[in-house]
């Protein structure tokens, strides 16, 4: 598992940019993201992912397929023409990765990007990048953390999500 912690993005919140600017707080706000996907997810088991509160909802694992959706609908508003992402059936572990490297794919177009206006497409407006995928990813990552304490294995109390890194 430590092999692992160093190859994924996110296990720690990256160094702030040295200036705010409209890109680099979006990019700020996408790392966030990234961080508590990360952790939602870590060392999450099979019981945990099939787990399904009740007959109507979804299961951990169904929850992690439209985190992953979220994420390459976010990327394919950055970088036109469409991201190739893999359609067929991930594995928990490659879904995990894909959406932690599409999380640092967008935090660093963004980062790099001075006007979000020139973000804007024929669609939609950057704002909705904000209020639509982005808030509803953060919003199911909640999800992931209450569903693995439903089930049994609960998030690491060690993570600080204030701070952005374990708390020794």
């Amino acid at each position: 598992m430590a092999q692992q912690h160093e190859q994924l993005p996110y296990s720690k919140i990256p160094d702030p940019a040295e200036s705010y600017t409209a890109g680099t707080v979006a990019s700020r706000m996408v790392d966030g993201l990234g961080f508590r996907y990360y952790w939602a997810t870590e060392g999450l088991r099979p019981e945990d992912l099939n787990y399904r509160p009740s007959a109507s909802g979804r299961t951990t694992d169904e929850t992690l397929d439209h985190i992953l959706g979220l994420t390459t609908f976010i990327i394919n508003a950055l970088s036109p023409p469409e991201a190739e992402t893999d359609k067929k059936e991930l594995s928990f572990e490659a879904k995990r990765r894909q959406t932690l490297l599409l999380l640092k794919t967008a935090s660093d177009i963004l980062k790099k990007t001075d006007n979000l206006e020139q973000l804007d497409n024929a669609n939609f407006p950057f704002w909705n990048l904000i209020n639509g995928p982005i808030a509803d990813a953060l919003w199911h990552c909640g999800q992931v953390v209450m569903l693995r304490r439903a089930s049994g294995n609960p998030f690491n109390s060690k993570v600080s999500v204030f701070w952005g890194k374990l708390r020794e």
